[in-house]
């Protein structure tokens, strides 16, 4: 599947960053991670973490799937607010899932410290009110998340425009936000595993799997051989060719960067994150060059082309949107891109094991937060292949549904 196009900011600023050799070889491994994007990486990090031997095999070359075109938002809010997640799944499963996503923020940070990466940073998030009919849900969603103890605060409009400069009805500030560079930070990940003994093979099309009852057996399309103890799917939303059951609703969403603005930073007070109400979300954070992303606007994905031909009405709508919410800023666009995203009913990824494929696992962090929820597929696949009893696998499974 074609996962993006256009010019995402990422792969357009940095480039081919590291070189990776195609797979050569026939190999033998305790693990196989399918997928080198940031899922993969986060993955084979907490494998080799519990001294499981890994390699990592990429179709392409690595970090060119959904993984450069991801705006890189580090958020511990799931798509499907708390209070409506509650109803889905209860209170303590929605309140483990939120709080799994805001300890994730921590071990980023952490990780990429350890990795030498630099670009990571923590922010403020504002999720703000598009229109005052959503003002009664922000403030259950408000009193859900301060019940369980996040660090919340309700802002009606004169303190929204004190803090922020948004025009808005109201809206909930988080001091727990972050963001960074996806595209980079899996890059900063394998350099670190390759120094720890892994192997990362890319432009490898693996075209035949065999799960048998005590292994699993890959045949790459060159006709060579990797076979393992176990197979973790990190292979985003192509997955949906491996799972028989329909698990995830395709969408296309579309990104816009500008050129570097003038006048200083910050853009807006206090240089947070922002997202709001609408349905879709529209989302704007800045980049350390001084430029100012937004994003939204999705459509369900139907075809790469049709996805692909509504990049320039697209660009110009997202323009229109964030000169509405902020008049003086001189918003240039200069980059624009767009990417396939997956939704699930409830919000959640799909983590661990799937019945019908023996001896895999997979990590399918599906949502606006997907970067998050690959941390927490990571530690909870690392645990399951050691033969720990992870306590929060359940809420992840295939057989919630």
């Amino acid at each position: 599947m074609n996962l993006k196009a256009g010019y995402p900011f990422s792969l357009i600023k940095n480039g081919l960053v590291s070189e990776y050799p195609k797979l050569e070889k026939n190999i033998r491994t305790d693990v196989v991670i399918m997928g080198g994007g940031i899922s993969g990486a986060l993955v084979a990090w907490h494998l080799l973490e519990n001294n499981i031997s890994c390699i990592v095999v990429d179709s392409r070359s690595i970090g060119l799937g959904s993984t450069c075109a991801s705006t890189s938002l580090l958020q511990y809010e799931i798509d499907t607010p708390l209070h409506k997640l509650t109803g889905l799944i209860g209170r303590k499963n929605a309140a483990r899932s939120y709080a799994l996503c805001l300890e994730a923020i921590d071990k980023l940070v952490r990780i990429a410290s350890e990795a030498g990466f630099t670009d990571i940073q923590r922010k403020e998030s504002l999720y703000y009110a598009a229109t005052k009919k959503d003002v009664t849900d922000l403030q259950k969603e408000f009193t859900a998340r301060k019940q369980q103890g996040f660090r919340v605060r309700y802002l009606d409009k004169k303190s929204v425009f004190d803090t922020t400069g948004i025009d808005a009805p109201a809206a909930i500030l988080s001091a727990d936000g972050a963001q960074t560079d996806a595209y980079m930070f899996t890059h900063a990940l394998h350099r670190h595993g390759i120094k720890k003994g892994l192997e990362v093979f890319d432009r490898t099309n693996i075209t035949t799997i065999d799960h048998k009852t005590r292994s699993v057996e890959l045949q790459a399309e060159n006709g060579f051989k990797i076979k393992a103890r176990k197979l973790v799917y990190a292979t985003g939303y192509e997955v949906v060719k491996y799972i028989s059951q329909p698990i995830v609703k395709l969408k296309s969403t579309y990104a816009v960067i500008s050129e570097p603005v003038s006048g200083g930073r910050p853009f807006w007070k206090n240089d947070m994150l922002l997202w709001n109400t609408a349905d879709p979300y529209l989302y704007m954070r800045t980049t350390f060059d001084n430029r100012i992303m937004v994003g939204g606007r999705d459509e369900n994905f139907t075809s790469p082309k049709k996805r692909d031909e509504l990049i320039p009405v697209k660009t110009k709508k997202l323009t229109a949107d964030i000169l509405k919410v902020f008049p003086s800023i001189d918003f240039i666009p200069e980059f624009s891109w767009t990417g396939v995203f997956g939704s699930t009913k409830d919000g959640l990824p799909f983590i661990g094991p799937y019945k019908k494929l023996p001896n895999s696992y997979f990590a399918l962090g599906f949502g606006g937060n997907g970067i998050t929820f690959s941390l927490v597929a990571a530690e909870i696949i690392a645990d399951l292949v050691s033969g720990k009893r992870n306590t929060d696998a359940p809420i992840f499974s295939f057989d919630r549904q």
